[in-house]
């Protein structure tokens, strides 16, 4: 059956069904906007040739979308409770596949392996929960997965800090993981009008296209991260003070390896580019 899953009131019977209720726990908030999963399908530009790994199937109305463009839809579901309602939604799609579990503790790289066999390219789309949208950004980057594009909505904040450049304010650790494997724009925004719940911000569809290869090259990635992750731990801090208190690095020693990299020695992380880093990581290393 082809259900209207915009429509408040039938996903209101669907869920009354199934015995299922919105959970805050899980960050749960259906979208209700007829008109943004279509675009987000959209802007995915998938085709008979790609494979779709979506996270968080909740009940099916972003998942719908993309199995009407894309060779196979394969969604990670954490909610146990929406398993037998996203059969009752999505059964009519035979490109569409199940994978019950949380994706930050399955392996990645062996799933997509198992389940995009015949699949010349593979995309990430996903509706993230807020209170998870930075670790899983960092999971789907550093696991370095064979897939070319990440698509995915976020809290508007959350979009403006993936997107921005490095140097700037807004700036953080998860800001350099994107630098330095892909590029990110900006796509759309969307009002919390268009969620049942209705979430207190509003948020934006981004996207991330990753580099074929690495555009900056560092000797180990988890140290040059630790780095990264450390300089911004402490952001009210000066550099020197931050990675002296997170990496147990003298004062001095980082004082003197601002000077020879030609950085003012009050210098904070914001204000380094990804070339900074990789030339701070290079002389500390």
């Amino acid at each position: 059956m082809d259900y209207n899953l915009c429509d408040i009131n039938t996903v209101e019977r669907l869920l009354k069904k199934h015995g299922c209720k919105f959970s805050k726990a899980l960050g749960q908030n259906f979208i209700v906007d007829g008109t943004v999963c279509p675009r987000m399908a959209e802007e995915l530009c998938a085709d008979e040739s790609t494979g779709v790994l979506e996270i968080g199937a909740g009940i099916g109305v972003l998942t719908k979308e993309l199995c009407k463009t894309a060779k196979k839809v394969v969604s990670i579901e954490l909610d146990k409770r929406l398993y037998p309602l996203l059969s009752e939604t999505l059964g009519d799609y035979d490109n569409f596949e199940l994978v019950e579990g949380d994706v930050m503790k399955l392996d990645l790289n062996a799933l997509i392996k198992e389940k995009f066999s015949g699949c010349e390219k593979i995309k990430v789309c996903a509706n993230l929960p807020y209170y998870i949208t930075s670790p899983i950004i960092m999971l789907l980057l550093e696991e370095k997965l064979p897939i070319d594009e990440i698509e995915v909505m976020v809290q508007k904040e959350a979009a403006q800090r993936l997107c921005t450049e490095m140097g700037t304010r807004q700036a953080g650790a998860v800001t350099a993981a994107v630098n330095y494997y892909g590029s990110a724009e900006q796509l759309f925004e969307v009002s919390r009008s268009a969620f049942l719940p209705s979430p207190k911000v509003d948020s934006e569809v981004i996207k991330i296209t990753l580099y074929g290869k690495p555009k900056y090259n560092v000797e180990s990635e988890k140290k040059f991260f630790r780095l990264v992750r450390a300089a911004f731990a402490q952001r009210r801090k000066t550099l020197v003070n931050s990675l002296s208190s997170t990496l147990n690095i003298s004062k001095q020693s980082l004082s003197i390896a601002l000077y020879e990299l030609g950085l003012d020695e009050n210098i904070r992380a914001e204000k380094l580019t990804m070339n900074d880093f990789v030339k701070l990581y290079e002389y500390l290393k």
